[in-house]
């Protein structure tokens, strides 16, 4: 990888989309299926100015699709894009991480034998887990 900028980064790209709080849990509670705002910032206890701006942000960015249910007053079902769904590894993973890392929390576990489970890269055409020593362009100090 050559030297680039953290400007320039996947991870800094990916840390300016979708990078605060917030958004992440909006992203979250949007996996089961479209809610409308009330019922998101309900089950977020968000505040509704913050609510509006954090799912203005994911529609300029395509990750979320609003639907009009009612026009007077004007209403809003919101449902995640498949570039939006597409989040979801990378939630689990995070979720999995603080589950690691907080008190009291488990990790996730492989049910039938209760191991904890591990994240790998899986290349399909090999159909095998890749090492990060195989992987290219990727290098976490």
């Amino acid at each position: 990888m050559s030297a680039m900028s953290t400007e320039e980064s996947p991870l800094a790209e990916a840390v300016a989309r979708v990078g605060d709080r917030w958004t992440l849990l909006i992203v979250e509670a949007l996996l089961d299926g479209p809610l409308r705002f009330a019922d998101l910032g309900e089950r977020l206890g968000i505040a509704s100015n913050i609510l509006s701006q954090r799912l203005k942000r994911l529609e300029q960015d395509a990750l979320v699709v609003a639907q009009a249910y009612s026009e007077r007053p004007p209403r809003y079902e919101y449902e995640l894009t498949a570039s939006g769904r597409e989040l979801a590894g990378a939630l689990r993973l995070l979720a999995d991480w603080g589950a690691r890392h907080a008190e009291g929390s488990e990790p996730l576990q492989h049910a039938p034998c209760g191991t904890p489970l591990e994240a790998r890269w899986y290349c399909p055409t090999c159909a095998r887990a890749v090492d990060d020593d195989e992987a290219t362009d990727v290098h976490f100090a």
